[in-house]
């Protein structure tokens, strides 16, 4: 028997599925990256958007359209990270616009709605690029028209057109050379595919796990929480929540808060991320725990099990109500502070940032909030929100810092209330400086940006790294480990010595107008090793100014940029 509909139930349990494909998938999906470079997170990104979206959807007990399309869209928009986790968001968001009002979804509804997801998000992208994932879209989108008249069996209807954008998919190497020559299909249009194959199985009814975990934020692991047995329990609770930072909590009072878990119980992990911390400790008494938490800011998805099967709901209910009233008191605590605060500044400045060093030199030059990601972590739509909530300013200047980050940036402006939001388009770390150090506060918003970009213009940037795989990408070779210096436009060089390879870099960069070089190195690279490469560098380049700082960055051995 066909399936000429779907209801809400029906919706939830598929889109859950394809959250499912999706992460499954999601290893795979980043080593289709171009560049064979050990940052490849086009399926991460991916699948912590499409997750956002899955945790709330899977928290919604009785589901309607309505219901769900809400989640999937606030979900995956504030969630979105990277250039494919904003793109799906879009996808999402214009897809939930037409369901939201029916009952039942049929072909005709999936047909309008595969279009209107498609279109939303062409729109969201400034130069849409033939060949990714927004052509698998819109592939299936036309497939989706073409079938609506000619059978109303959704499994049927849905199995013709994944098979379509498989098609599509296979063919975005004919539309862009570099995946062809890197002899890889485009990762944004497999993730898609992925959440698609994944749909129809839930669809189908297939034995899918829909179970969704709460997010980990991701940052720095302090501690291992050991496995115990039963009978070497000494702390009967498992106590796991997570603070939302209000107040001071840098290194120290981690130390001092770990400190204080051990002196009340065992098997603790802290897990920071500049406003979250995520904690997981086995006490006896789980308020002191929460307790102390809560002088550093309110708390959420609270879970308390009793190891021992003793008084759990019990402790969870005076757990879930300490934490409440605390929470309720800090709000109004903050509340009574804002109001109290002083009027905000006419700018400010948040800068996505890579390491500590460039920590440092961001904050050296004026930024009022670093969001930590870069390469190897694209922060969220979200992210951003939160950093715009925390800097109290008029006008508010933003640098992705990376061109994969760029739309979340877009994303959180377009969200953003009573603030003016700035995107400044800086592509890597180092543009992004020289866009803070040329700001004019006597300029208006949009002049100020028009300068930054140009002054960003002038800045070339090179980054030197591992392949991660064998591959040819730019007519060059690329055998796993061989070293590479990556260009604004492409791979510069390739060699086998990390300092040879610098240097050849820096020689494709530098030209007769060049006046600064600086070098920046990241978290793997000695002081002394720098060094080395600095007053080489100034041999060749005795017409140059050089300068050297650490950047901390991980991944990347030397970020070096030539103005």
């Amino acid at each position: 028997m066909g399936m000429n509909t779907i209801d809400a139930k029906g919706l939830q349990k598929a889109f859950l599925a394809g959250a499912k494909g999706l992460e499954a998938k999601k290893d795979w999906i980043n080593e289709l990256n171009v560049f064979p470079v050990p940052d490849g997170d086009t399926g991460t990104n991916m699948t912590m958007t499409i997750m956002a979206a899955a945790r709330e959807v899977s928290a919604i007990e009785e589901p309607t359209m309505e219901k769900l399309a809400k989640a999937i869209s606030s979900g995956s928009l504030r969630g979105a990270r990277g250039n494919s986790g904003v793109i799906l968001s879009q996808l999402f968001r214009g897809f939930t616009k037409e369901i939201k009002t029916v009952d039942v979804i049929t072909t005709t509804t999936l047909a309008n709605a595969f279009v209107r997801a498609t279109e939303t998000a062409y729109k969201a992208v400034m130069k849409p690029k033939e060949g990714t994932i927004l052509t698998v879209a819109k592939g299936m989108a036309d497939k989706a028209v073409e079938l609506v008249t000619e059978t109303e069996d959704i499994i049927e209807f849905a199995q013709k057109i994944i098979a379509h954008g498989d098609d599509v998919l296979s063919q975005t190497p004919e539309m862009l050379p570099i995946l062809k020559q890197a002899g890889v299909v485009d990762s944004g249009g497999q993730g898609l595919m992925q959440v698609m194959k994944g749909c129809l199985d839930g669809l189908m009814g297939k034995d899918v796990d829909l179970s969704v975990e709460a997010e980990a934020p991701h940052k720095k692991v302090s501690g291992d929480a050991p496995v115990m047995e039963e009978a070497d329990i000494r702390f009967g609770y498992c106590t796991e929540f997570i603070i939302n930072v209000e107040k001071t909590y840098g290194d120290r009072e981690e130390k001092d808060f770990k400190t204080y878990l051990e002196s009340i119980g065992d098997s603790i992990v802290v897990v920071s991320d500049d406003d979250v911390v995520k904690v997981h400790v086995h006490t006896n008494d789980p308020g002191l725990a929460i307790q102390k938490a809560l002088t550093y800011g309110s708390l959420s998805r609270m879970k308390i099990d009793n190891m021992r099967e003793e008084h759990q709901e019990r402790l969870i209910m005076d757990a879930e109500k300490k934490a409440a009233d605390q929470k309720a008191r800090k709000a109004l605590e903050a509340q009574e502070a804002s109001e109290d605060s002083q009027p905000n500044s006419p700018y400010g400045f948040i800068a996505v940032s890579i390491g500590e060093g460039f920590g440092e030199i961001f904050k050296g030059i004026g930024t009022d909030y670093l969001i930590e990601g870069g390469q190897t972590m694209n922060p969220s739509t979200e992210d951003m929100l939160n950093a715009i909530d925390q800097v109290h300013a008029d006008t508010i200047y933003i640098l992705p810092n990376n061109s994969n980050i760029i739309l979340a940036a877009e994303q959180a402006a377009s969200l953003a209330e009573n603030k003016k939001i700035v995107v400044v388009p800086s592509k890597t770390v180092p543009q992004g400086i020289t866009a803070i150090i040329n700001f004019a506060p006597d300029l208006t918003p949009e002049e100020n940006k028009a300068a930054m970009m140009e002054e960003m213009s002038r800045v070339k940037t090179g980054q030197i790294t591992y392949a991660v795989r064998n591959t040819m990408i730019d007519d060059k070779e690329i055998k796993e480990g061989d070293i590479m210096g990556l260009g604004d436009h492409g791979i510069l060089c390739v060699g086998h010595s990390v300092k040879d390879t610098a240097m050849n870099t820096l020689a494709a960069m530098v030209d007769a107008e060049s006046e600064l070089i600086t070098i920046y190195y990241g978290a793997d690279i000695a002081q002394e090793t720098a060094q080395n490469l600095l007053e080489t560098a100034a041999a060749k380049y005795p017409d140059c100014e050089i300068e050297l700082h650490s950047g901390g960055q991980p991944i990347y051995y030397y970020l070096i940029s030539v103005e």
